[in-house]
């Protein structure tokens, strides 16, 4: 049912833990199946990330997507981590299952939540970042209709 990578990222979680005094910190949760994601980013002044880190309440996809997700992420610049999508982890994961494809989407807007904390407090825009929704279970209502 899950990939080789998949069950490493979850038996062996790469980033897990808190940033003390991240640059930005975004958390997106999903009420339909419990999965609270929160990622931490110490970016550096040329908008480097320098270090991530993430706390995961979940099932073992969504620690898997955020373990994923930071490893994607972690030595890239703002810019470069905007351009990591649901589908960009997924693929890194070699494939979820259709049940838990939500868990990918959690990693993205975790990702772009903690983007727009910085954004917010560093009083810059990022070019493409909208705001981020604290719950993912409206964006999945709104993709079935």
């Amino acid at each position: 049912m899950y990939t080789e990578k998949v069950m490493d990222h979850f038996e062996h979680p790469r980033n897990v833990g808190e940033l003390e005094n991240p640059s930005g910190m975004g958390t997106v949760g999903n009420p339909k199946c419990g999965d609270i994601m929160r990622i931490y980013l110490d970016i550096d002044e040329n908008q480097v990330i320098r270090d991530v880190k993430f706390k995961t309440f979940g099932c073992g996809a969504a620690v898997a997507t955020s373990s994923m997700a930071t490893e994607l992420v972690k030595g890239k610049t703002v810019q470069e981590a905007m351009q990591v999508t649901n589908k960009a982890v997924m693929e890194a994961l070699d494939g979820l299952p259709p049940v838990k494809v939500h868990c990918s989407l959690l990693a993205e807007e975790a990702i772009h939540a903690a983007l727009w904390d910085y954004a917010q407090k560093s009083g810059i825009t990022i070019e493409g970042l909208e705001k981020p929704k604290d719950n993912i279970e409206e964006e999945e209502e709104e993709e079935d209709y």
